[in-house]
């Protein structure tokens, strides 16, 4: 089992001190993860500012939701799917949302279902879509910005998932609630 250093704000690296204390100010603690990504300020500034831009593009937060635990489900993320679980809740998303990704079964709208097998069908192809793919993504009502948003989403899932993935990054005590194993 590998382990990185999570860092707190005296053993990051200079350039991560900033960053680590605008956590702790957002959140009232430094999440595990951000702390791992410390080690390189580059890929925790780079995680933090495309947690925010995917934040602030056009889907709501059941939509949110839905990209990032797709993804992060599909990653097998024990760190992430229980993180995003809480972050679910305080969006006030539908438990029944968060279940069904969490359990992988059926959407409770078909919209949102398609959401979730176009955004599986980029991570699972490596961005390799066929025309009736995005046809089908397109009917339920989604456009070429939201597939772009995707790719967004994916990238930050990708920083996140990966490290927990090499760092074993523990769960955090506000998250344990919603562990979670594939």
């Amino acid at each position: 089992m590998t382990t990185l250093k999570i860092h707190d704000i005296e053993s990051a690296p200079e350039g991560s001190k900033a960053l680590l204390e605008g956590s702790l100010k957002s959140f009232g603690m430094i999440p595990n993860l951000h702390g791992v990504l410390a080690g390189s300020p580059e890929t925790l500034a780079a995680y933090q500012t495309l947690h925010k831009l995917f934040s602030e593009t056009s889907f709501d937060n059941d939509e949110l939701t839905v990209v990032w635990q797709s993804i992060n489900v599909e990653h097998a993320c024990h760190y992430c799917v229980p993180a995003h679980t809480a972050i679910a809740h305080m969006m006030k998303v539908d438990a029944a949302i968060t279940d069904a990704l969490r359990n992988n079964t059926p959407l409770p709208s078909d919209k949102l279902q398609t959401l979730k097998d176009f955004t599986l069908i980029v991570v699972r192809n490596r961005g390799h879509v066929t025309k009736e793919d995005l046809n089908t993504f397109f009917a339920a009502g989604y456009g070429e910005q939201q597939v772009l948003e995707i790719i967004l989403g994916v990238s930050q899932k990708v920083i996140s998932n990966y490290a927990n993935h090499i760092s074993n990054t523990p769960v955090d005590t506000p998250f344990k609630e919603f562990a979670w194993k594939k």
